[in-house]
């Protein structure tokens, strides 16, 4: 099952060294983590082994460009209401994540319109924000619909939940992504905890 850390700005060095599959850096300036806060030019540097992903949210097209150059991007997360088109056209750029908030089986209707356009859908829980809420949405449904692409599982996953969504028999789950309970403070993640999990997933 492949492991993503997302929000990474302060403390990265020390997550990186965890060797999780990809690290996410968020570009959507209202988010407490995003990485202009901090100008550290570590986050710049190409990453052996590991997936650096920039996360959007209904970004201009050259601004993401420009950004893929200066931060040597090898995906673009985009977390708005980008449309297919638009997934289409980074996608000749870099390999593309696109995130759904999930709130009921009806939501899939949308979210599998776009299987065939991206290299992973990311399903988070449906919140009036972007992402990075902290709250679960009922995995049930994930049993109820046909997902048409695989997709990381993100939405307040903490430590305890990690048994369970290895445990969990659903077509097309590769993968999970780790945010908001992993955190002392946002961009400050808890070493340890990430450790634990990155061991219980691959174990």
């Amino acid at each position: 099952m492949l492991v993503k850390v997302c929000g990474l700005r302060d403390n990265i060095n020390e997550v990186l060294a965890l060797k999780p599959d990809f690290a996410g850096l968020i570009f959507y300036p209202k988010s407490p983590r995003y990485v202009a806060n901090n100008q550290n030019c570590g986050l710049k540097q190409k990453l052996n082994g590991i997936s650096k992903v920039g996360v959007f949210v209904n970004e201009d097209f050259n601004t993401i460009v420009s950004l893929i150059d200066e931060y040597n991007l090898d995906y673009v997360q985009i977390h708005g209401n980008e449309s297919i088109d638009f997934c289409k056209k980074i996608r000749t750029i870099v390999p593309v994540i696109k995130a759904f908030g999930v709130s009921s089986s009806a939501d899939f209707e949308i979210v599998n319109q776009y299987a065939d356009y991206v290299d992973y859908l990311l399903l988070d829980t449906k919140t009036t924000s972007y992402g990075g809420s902290g709250i679960k949405f009922d995995w049930n449904i994930l049993s109820s619909v046909k997902i048409g692409q695989k997709f990381l599982l993100s939405g307040g996953i903490s430590l305890d939940d990690i048994p369970t969504i290895k445990n969990l028999n659903i077509n097309n789950l590769v993968g999970v992504d780790l945010n908001s309970k992993f955190e002392i403070s946002p961009t400050l993640k808890n070493i340890e905890q990430l450790k634990q999990a990155i061991n219980i997933i691959r174990r």
